[in-house]
């Protein structure tokens, strides 16, 4: 497979244009959400503080993509996309780093603490499930995905 179509079946999403984007001058850069590619996944940090909260993790780090929703008092549940870690796979940062085992716990009690750390909320981007597998089918065929964070 060249370069070229290598990185054709890349699957990246950016965020959407967003307020502080606009008055910040940081609109001349598209924010990348999230990225599945030939080296591995990348997790966006939060627009606000994208550089500090952006996560690179490389394939042999990545045991599956987990899909989960966190459920609120909202009319809809807030939807995630994460990441189970093999053990022993360095510290994350973003926007959820902070965020004790007890306090995951409580947020969402049927997803791994690891995983919610590892995870980013689909928020100001779409997750395109079919372009999601494709990607993955691409670069790392042995990586499954998980729904509610559980293994499917």
């Amino acid at each position: 497979m060249s370069a070229d179509s290598t990185s054709a079946s890349a699957y990246e999403v950016p965020y959407t244009w967003t307020p502080f984007q606009l008055l910040s001058g940081a609109w001349a850069k598209r924010l990348v959400a999230f990225r599945v590619d030939e080296s591995g996944v990348t997790l966006g940090g939060a627009p606000a503080r994208y550089a500090s909260q952006t996560a690179f993790v490389p394939w042999a780090d990545v045991e599956a993509v987990v899909l989960w929703q966190q459920e609120t008092t909202a009319p809809t549940p807030m939807r995630y996309v994460g990441l189970r870690r093999r053990p022993g796979a360095p510290a994350l940062p973003g926007p959820n780093s902070a965020l004790t085992r007890e306090q995951t716990g409580r947020l969402a009690a049927h997803v791994d603490h690891e995983v919610f750390l590892a995870s980013r909320h689909i928020n100001l981007w779409t997750l395109d499930r079919e372009r999601l597998a494709e990607a993955l089918r691409t670069f790392a065929p042995a990586v499954a995905v998980e729904e509610n964070g559980r293994p499917g």
